[in-house]
């Protein structure tokens, strides 16, 4: 991509309303959401999006702006439980479900009604534990559309996984940056000499499974094969890591009997809302000193996250040089090119035969 591509504030409009507008965002895990009235609340390209699980257990994606005067609800980034959210500007109150539970001092005003007064709702749905959001309220519905993700996931049994770890951050760099970097194993050797190069050679070729203008596969070998204990893993799988791809910024990257997911989310042209998670089987957990576990899978995580971050931030500057020119891709870089499809479908394409609903 021309580095253009990466600070023009036109395109960046184009990808928010085309890309981030209309597509399925990968918000959370369910852990994350585990308890009745608990929230997760996330900026999705300027767009403040407030993730609930309301006392009865059931989902619901709205927009945390106050219906009176447009004071947010809740502070992106923030994540808890409530059994209301209350405007801190003159306390209105709304149920965990968008309805309006309480509005001071309007029951003099004959125009209103608070029966009629909610919260904009989002297309909400759980994919086999993980929470996500679409703005487009009429989405067509995700599951069906990842059908050959679930069948190839099946021995992995997402179900009864567990979150050990989790993490949120911020990066310096735009959100393609971060996403061309997750669609390739190349940058390993130069990233990630000690952490990954050793268990995933960044040399290896990578088999491209595309299955959708938003869903694609990447197998990537491992350097041995990896034992397993708790799952029935086949012979590739435990040969392989598996990558998998939600497009605009979600992915799965099953690792024997690990999963780590991310999701990349733009907060503005360049910066990044990084949040991600450790899955393992439940019952890997029975039995240990889960805080000690759990320290251990966030300090991995963190190794491997401060090196791609230093890293992408470094290219994000870039891109910035009025030197910078487009580059060539390596063949070990198929991930990038079937990326760069997806976008310009997404881009390019009308309402009317956008793929999937998304």
């Amino acid at each position: 991509m021309p580095p253009r591509a990466f600070t023009s504030p036109e395109l960046y409009e184009l990808e928010r309303t085309r890309v981030f507008g209309r597509s399925w965002v990968l918000i959370a895990h369910r852990d994350d959401l585990a308890e009745p009235n608990s929230y997760v609340s996330v900026d999705v390209a300027g767009e403040q999006v407030v993730v609930t699980r309301d006392a009865d257990g059931v989902l619901h994606g709205l927009s945390p702006i106050c219906r009176h005067r447009m004071m947010p609800l809740v502070e992106p980034g923030t994540a808890g439980t409530a059994e209301s959210f209350t405007c801190r500007y003159h306390l209105w109150r709304y149920g965990l479900d968008g309805r309006l539970i309480g509005a001071t001092h309007m029951r003099k005003n004959p125009d209103f009604d608070p029966a009629r007064c909610r919260l904009p709702a989002f297309a909400v749905e759980e994919w086999h534990g993980f929470v996500y959001v679409n703005l487009d309220a009429t989405a067509a519905p995700l599951t069906p559309q990842l059908a050959r993700i679930s069948a190839d996931l099946t021995n992995y049994r997402l179900d009864d996984m567990a979150q050990l770890g989790s993490w949120s951050e911020e990066w310096a760099c735009n959100w393609k940056v971060a996403v061309e970097n997750a669609h390739e194993n190349y940058h390993v050797m130069g990233f990630h000499p000690e952490t990954l190069q050793p268990s995933t050679p960044g040399g290896s070729d990578t088999d491209v499974r595309v299955d959708s203008p938003w869903a694609l596969r990447l197998l990537i070998p491992f350097a041995q094969p990896v034992e397993t204990y708790a799952l029935p893993l086949t012979a590739e799988e435990k040969a392989h890591m598996y990558g998998f791809f939600v497009f605009p910024g979600a992915s799965l990257a099953a690792a024997g009997e690990m999963i780590i997911w991310l999701s990349l989310i733009p907060q503005t042209i360049d910066r990044t809302l990084v949040r991600g998670g450790i899955l393992v089987p439940r019952a890997a957990l029975e039995g240990g000193d889960l805080d000690e576990m759990r320290r251990q899978a966030e300090s991995y995580a963190g190794m491997i996250n401060r090196e791609d971050r230093d890293g992408l931030e470094a290219v994000q500057r870039g891109v910035g040089s009025r030197f910078a020119g487009r580059g060539h891709l390596s063949p070990k870089e198929p991930g990038v090119v079937a990326f760069y499809q997806s976008l310009a479908r997404a881009l390019l394409r009308g309402d009317d035969d956008w793929p999937g609903g998304l």
